[in-house]
């Protein structure tokens, strides 16, 4: 599904919802903003789906939450919203489109 984050971070993003271009009107959404239910919740969406890469790694689901929890704050991790999909998804900071 798309690209891979190639470090050896456990938990890494990996799918870039912009490989098509970016859908007109996605915005960058500051997950201080969101409430932590939300927050969980689109975090406990992306953990869940199949083939989100943790190496050679079994981790427990709640040890991926946290992972993915702690790259959002660090910043290496937006949280983005579409508007016309009305989607959230977490796509790696230096793969957003200039302009978001």
């Amino acid at each position: 599904m798309g690209w891979h984050d190639d470090t050896d971070n456990a938990g890494s993003v990996e799918h870039n919802p912009f490989e098509q271009g970016p859908a007109e009107g996605v915005i960058c959404i500051p997950w201080q903003q969101l409430s932590q239910d939300a927050l969980d919740g689109i975090i406990e969406e992306f953990v869940s789906r199949e083939g989100t890469d943790y190496g050679d790694y079994d981790y427990s689901f709640d040890d991926k939450k946290d992972q993915i929890r702690a790259q959002i704050r660090s910043g290496k991790v937006q949280v983005v919203f579409d508007p016309v999909g009305e989607t959230c998804q977490l796509v790696l900071s230096d793969q957003l489109p200039s302009g978001l």
